[in-house]
């Protein structure tokens, strides 16, 4: 099921609802403390946006980001371009060539 969410309320409310339809507590939500996701689920505007990422993983809710026509293109080559930079430092760390 595809959910538009134009605010942190509405991801939040969105966590909330799949967390509880998971059986799944606050406490139980590996990496975050039940306070971070408290906040969250309440929509507060300031939380850090990769401990939101990593509760969306959690609970198994994959976001996608709709890019305007004709910038496709433009954005998958930034996300190659990273990727290789991710990958050349991680070479570099372990003493190997990028595969």
């Amino acid at each position: 099921m595809r959910i538009q969410a134009r605010t942190v309320e509405e991801v939040g409310l969105a966590i909330r609802a799949m967390r509880k339809a998971s059986g799944v507590r606050q406490d139980d939500v590996p990496g975050v403390s039940h306070m971070f996701l408290r906040d969250l689920e309440r929509g507060k505007e300031t939380v850090q946006f990769g401990r939101v990422l990593q509760v969306l993983q959690e609970l198994g809710i994959h976001m996608v980001l709709e890019v305007p026509d004709g910038a496709e293109g433009h954005v998958q080559r930034e996300l190659e371009r990273s990727a290789s930079k991710a990958a050349l430092a991680k070479a570099n760390v372990h003493g190997k060539s990028p595969e």
